[in-house]
Parts: C-alpha cells; sequence; structure tokens
C-alpha cells in the first residue's frame, strides 16, 4: 500500500506554473536528454514543500528501445526527474550556491508504468536540511495515482 500523499493536490491551481524549463535550466545544469523536470507549480517554504511535473512525450530518448511496442519510462529516470525536482529546491528557494550532487537514494518503490502521453507529477518534502546536505521525499503522480516514492539526498559540493 503507498503512503499517504505528501499533500492535496486538489488544492492547488495545477495548471499554474510558476517555473518553466527556462527557469529551471538557469538553476539545474542537466540538458538536452537528461533534463527531466519541466516545470514548477507550486512550493511552500515554511513547510519546505514542492510541486513540479514531467510531460513524458514520444520524443523521449528511452521509447525507442525501453520496451519497444510499449514505452515505460525507466525507475531511474523517475527518481532522476525527483533529484532535479530536489535540486531545483534547494539552490533557488533555499539559495545554495554550489553544484548540487547526487548522495543518495533510499526505498524506491515503484507501483505503477509510466509512459508517453503522461504527466508525471513530483511532489517533494524536504525532509533534512543541514548546511551542504539535504535530503527529500519525493512522490510520483500520475492520474491521481502513485506511480513511484523514493528518498533521495543531495549535498552541495
Amino acid at each position: 500500500m503507498p503512503p499517504p500523499l505528501l499533500f492535496d493536490l486538489t488544492t492547488i491551481d495545477l495548471s499554474k506554473v510558476i517555473f518553466d524549463k527556462m527557469d529551471i535550466s538557469t538553476v539545474n545544469p542537466q540538458s538536452f536528454e537528461m533534463q527531466q523536470l519541466d516545470g514548477i507549480i507550486w512550493y511552500d517554504k515554511e513547510k519546505f514543500l514542492i510541486l513540479g511535473y514531467k510531460d513524458v512525450t514520444e520524443n523521449e530518448f528511452w521509447v525507442r528501445g525501453h520496451i519497444p511496442g510499449r514505452p515505460i519510462m525507466p525507475g531511474v529516470i523517475m527518481v532522476e526527474a525527483g533529484a532535479q525536482l530536489s535540486s531545483f529546491f534547494v539552490k533557488k528557494i533555499y539559495g545554495l550556491k554550489g553544484f548540487i550532487g547526487f548522495a543518495g537514494i533510499d526505498s524506491a518503490k515503484f507501483r505503477m508504468p509510466v509512459g508517453p502521453g503522461n504527466r508525471l507529477y513530483l511532489l517533494g518534502y524536504l525532509s533534512k536540511f543541514k548546511r551542504r546536505k539535504y535530503t527529500t521525499v519525493i512522490q510520483g503522480i500520475v492520474d491521481g495515482t502513485m506511480v513511484f516514492d523514493t528518498i533521495v539526498s543531495g549535498l552541495e559540493v
């Protein structure tokens, strides 16, 4: 059974994008095929919560080869999207200045497939934030269903 959602999506205007792909690229260095975060819809700095998304298209680099005839977004790419959400959050909203490196992935669970045509909402909760290291709980939601959840850690280097 999946954990409860980090926050209620029905209270947020999902059509309002506050940071788009271009804004994200000014903070996150990933580009071309590795840019896995398309927009930020909402955040609450005081409660350490953020909501972003990835629109999964037929043009993703993995579509042709990751299950031909039935493309399924690789779990590692879902986690990468969550890590990019987390990195954006600590850099843009909390002001970390250095390069953010991946420090860890814990308890990843993949619950449902994600494919072209899906909007993958990424819910994040910054559960630990120390001077240079942080941990974020990430949940991926498609059509109201939790498709994955994990915990990622990052380190400012």
